[in-house]
């Protein structure tokens, strides 16, 4: 069965409980078997149980670069059983340094990993044959890097030589001493963070002095989200505003034509307006002056009984007026007797 295979089968696997503790009873029987080859183990067991390999470390702030050396040391064989050794406070601190987690918590840690079948606390810090024979350990995973530590070189050295270790690949670019780091490059930011969330000064290990300059600067940095968010606000309500103006121009434009458009129909030089007017002025003028009668009518007929208007002689000439009062009295006496003979 080939890597690919086994990783795929072991995705499909039922995990209903975390790993058990070395000293549980619900580990798997540790009764005699025969020692294998790395040879044999890759090939397929002999007999009938799976290759139990082992794993140890610290597994301190357990990440994906744990878990994924895991994942190697469970997968390197077909059928295997990982067993994973955890090393406890007093020696890692002695050896080692001081952990951000205790024994406890990466012990529980392991125990959820679901590459993991069981965890064997207070593991030694240098395998012993005693060690590997109680546990009935076929191979030790790790990765290949030399790790000098407890006046040796490589404390693997001897499993190495006994034909037991079998290597696995680190995880470049992340590892406890770089989370650690991350933490203490930005220590005021997460101390700022805590006090914030409502962790004392006391339990952040933080002086008077810092305590008090941590919350000036996380008021400073409300004051300044709160600028910011009303800098942001501001531009959205300008930006509403210029679009809104943009449609108020053109509604306005648009309108204005209209407008103008209509004045013109009804005020322009041909617009309705101008000939409403003529037509009422002509109406005006044809009620003042109404039409002659044409010159070819016929006159009216008049009575054969009377006579034609005499003419009337006597009117003073308007032209001659009379040179003196006699003359005057004689032409008035003229008339009056022209008028008795009429009669």
């Amino acid at each position: 069965m080939d890597k690919d295979s086994c990783i795929t089968k072991f995705s499909h696997k039922t995990l209903t409980a975390p790993a058990p503790f070395a000293d549980e009873s619900s580990c798997q029987c540790q009764a005699p078997h025969e020692k294998l080859t790395i040879a044999q183990a890759r090939l397929g067991t002999p007999v009938d149980r799976p290759v139990r390999v082992y794993a140890d470390g610290i597994f301190d702030l357990f990440h994906s670069g744990h878990a994924r050396a895991l994942m190697q040391a469970k997968t390197l064989f077909p059928n295997s059983y990982l067993l994973v050794g955890v090393c406890s406070d007093d020696l890692t601190h002695k050896f080692k340094g001081f952990t951000v987690m205790n024994e406890a918590e990466r012990y529980e840690a392991l125990r959820h990993c679901r590459y993991v079948d069981e965890v064997i606390r207070d593991a030694p810090w240098t395998l012993t044959p005693e060690f590997l024979e109680k546990h009935k350990i076929d191979f030790v995973a790790h990765d290949d890097i030399p790790y000098s530590s407890a006046g040796s070189d490589d404390v693997y050295k001897h499993i190495k030589e006994a034909g037991m270790f079998v290597p696995t690949q680190r995880t470049e670019g992340i590892s406890t001493s770089d989370i650690i780091t991350r933490i203490v490059r930005d220590y005021d930011v997460y101390a700022r963070r805590n006090l914030q969330r409502g962790y004392t000064a006391k339990e952040l290990n933080v002086s008077f002095i810092n305590e008090k300059k941590y919350r000036f600067q996380n008021q400073v940095d409300k004051m300044k989200e709160k600028v910011k968010n009303v800098e942001e606000r501001s531009k959205e309500f300008v930006n509403r505003v210029e679009e809104k103006s943009h449609d108020l121009i053109q509604k306005w434009e648009e309108k204005s034509r209209e407008f103008i458009g209509n004045f013109l129909e009804l005020f322009g030089p041909d617009g309705a307006w101008k000939q409403m007017f003529q037509e009422r002025s002509s109406r005006m003028l044809q009620a003042l002056s109404p039409k002659q009668s044409p010159v070819s009518s016929p006159t009216r007929s008049r009575s054969p009984s009377r006579s034609p208007s005499p003419t009337f002689s006597w009117l003073p000439n308007k032209t001659s007026p009379p040179s003196s009062p006699k003359a005057a009295s004689a032409s008035i006496s003229s008339m009056s007797e022209g008028d008795e003979d009429e009669k």
